[in-house]
């Protein structure tokens, strides 16, 4: 699978690129085959921010609507943790050593496609009530080794995505020739996710 991250059309507001994503897989032959949620919530050590100036580790739970049982925990550059879905209860309990930086909840939603053997998840990514980026999920199905597949996913992603079309993802140089995992899916999920946050955080000049 490959999560990427495709730019707003020019003149065009998210939506609007959305909705021009989705006219070329249709005009492909894609259909719509019902909906698709990932949410991340970050965490942070509780304690450790201002200590020497420096801020706890963060640590992102996630969720994703193709795994309804599962809860996902993942340090960046460190492990994912597949946990059942009562992980949720466990970091209520946990409030005293995590501490949830609620302002910083992120997630994508919006429509699964198939065509053929390519399953496609095209998703508006928000930040609270606005929309801050396009999310584009693609899979080939039959296959689970992720380096043994991805010209064809390139080669597919090209047809609707055009010079937007992304590189190979990290994770798939780590895997080599091992089998793709749900946890892989949501390490690319989560890097997008910060990599969107990053550009909202420009800063403001001219307040005085």
């Amino acid at each position: 699978r490959s999560v990427s991250q495709v730019p707003v059309a020019e003149g065009k507001s998210v939506q609007q690129t959305v909705e021009l994503l989705a006219r070329r897989l249709e005009a492909l032959g894609a259909d719509k085959q019902g909906t698709f949620g990932v949410d991340c919530e970050t965490y942070h050590t509780a304690g450790a921010i201002g200590t020497q100036g420096q801020t706890g580790k963060l640590m992102y739970v996630m969720h994703n609507s193709e795994y309804p049982l599962s809860c996902f925990a993942l340090f960046e550059n460190g492990p994912c943790l597949v946990a059942d879905a009562n992980f949720d209860t466990l970091m209520v309990k946990l409030k005293g050593f995590f501490q949830n930086a609620k302002a910083n909840k992120i997630e994508s939603r919006g429509t699964r496609y198939q065509y053929c053997d390519f399953l496609v998840k095209l998703g508006t990514v928000t930040m609270g009530p606005s929309a801050r980026g396009i999310s584009v999920e693609v899979e080939y199905c039959p296959c689970v080794i992720a380096n043994d597949c991805w010209n064809l996913l390139m080669e597919f992603m090209q047809s609707f995505m055009g010079s937007h079309t992304p590189g190979i993802p990290s994770v798939f140089g780590a895997k080599h020739d091992s089998v793709y995992s749900p946890g892989d899916t949501m390490v690319q999920y989560m890097e997008l996710f910060n990599k969107i946050r990053k550009q909202q955080q420009v800063p403001v000049a001219g307040i005085r």
